[in-house]
């Protein structure tokens, strides 16, 4: 999936359309210390073996995500693009 790299769309801090620039979302490495994973690691010890409420299905594909940052005022929106797909987003040369 390719995407231009300058979009012209609504700010809603500026309240008006302006040219953004396109910037692949990337998901940070999650911290081992947050409650939920010291919750979930403490429920799998001894002879429990699974946590209440994992998925069963792990799904394929993922919903592809951008950040739009406005021009004018540097204003960050994240924006989620179409459906599921395998394909990776690409911006254009």
């Amino acid at each position: 999936m390719k995407i231009v790299k300058e979009v012209k769309t609504y700010c809603p801090k500026c309240d008006k359309h302006t040219a953004h620039t396109v910037k692949l979302y990337s998901k940070k490495p999650e911290s081992g210390l947050s409650v939920g994973t010291r919750r979930a690691q403490r429920k799998r010890t001894g002879y429990i073996g699974k946590v209440k409420g994992q998925a069963k299905v792990k799904k394929i594909s993922k919903r592809q995500k951008v950040i739009l940052y406005c021009k004018d005022c540097k204003y960050g929106v994240e924006r989620v693009l179409g459906t599921r797909t395998k394909k990776k987003i690409e911006l254009k040369q």
